[in-house]
């Protein structure tokens, strides 16, 4: 496995190609993420729900800013930021990132999703994980996307606001409601934030389980609004 430093030297030696299609970059055409004009655009907006961030699918979808279900029963947070949905081509940069620990596109992501927050939380927070899984990952990709996000939005953060106390399995093993009983009793809030709006970063939602019970946390100490940033929205309706 290599270092990011290591990392970033080989892609800027084999910079010439497009990171995700490998076709030739012509001259002047790199981006921050290396990829080619045409896969660039593949990250075009999509009308979404400020709230939950799914892809809104009515034909006046302008118009529209927060979906139905979230109208009838809102989340904990006030509005979620994402790149795109967790499908080509973001969910193989995630894949990468989080399982190979290829870290070269992170800061390119985290600028492309700082780019779309307008009015940025005065302090960021990741979504912890157990310390058995950071032992056998080696890292939180959480924290990783936190600092960046951080830097390139120009405000504070904070990695250790919240540990996970309970050691859960992945996820992924579970639909929405077994994954609420699953991270139930699961975090800890470290210590009570001075900010009244913060941000959580995480890569994926899926249903927002986890983020959920993050957001009690915080609400239950007086935060006043939540955000969450995550760089792709598992597009799956009517399960958050």
């Amino acid at each position: 496995m290599l270092s990011h430093h290591w990392q970033n030297i080989m892609f800027r030696l084999l910079g010439s190609q497009c990171a995700l299609c490998q076709f030739p970059l012509e001259s002047g055409q790199p981006s921050i993420l290396r990829w080619c004009t045409s896969c660039t655009e593949l990250l075009q907006p999509q009308p979404r729900c400020l709230r939950c961030g799914l892809q809104l699918h009515s034909t006046d979808s302008e118009q529209v800013l927060v979906c139905g279900s979230c109208l009838a029963d809102p989340p904990p947070w006030y509005k979620l930021y994402t790149l795109g949905d967790y499908s080509f081509p973001l969910a193989g940069e995630i894949q990468r990132f989080k399982d190979r620990r290829e870290l070269w596109q992170v800061s390119g992501l985290c600028h492309q999703l700082a780019e779309q927050i307008s009015d940025p939380a005065p302090l960021l927070t990741s979504v912890p994980i157990h310390w058995k899984r950071y032992l056998t990952r080696g890292f939180n990709q959480s924290a990783i996307l936190t600092r960046y996000l951080a830097q390139n939005l120009s405000q504070a953060h904070d990695t250790q606001l919240f540990s996970k106390v309970r050691y859960t399995r992945s996820q992924r093993h579970y639909r929405k409601q077994l994954r609420e009983e699953n991270l139930a009793h699961a975090f800890k809030l470290n210590r009570i934030p001075e900010q009244k709006h913060i941000a959580i970063v995480d890569d994926v939602v899926t249903t927002g389980s986890t983020v959920r019970q993050l957001c009690q946390l915080l609400l239950e100490v007086g935060v006043e609004r939540i955000d969450i940033y995550c760089i792709c929205r598992t597009p799956v309706p009517n399960t958050i």
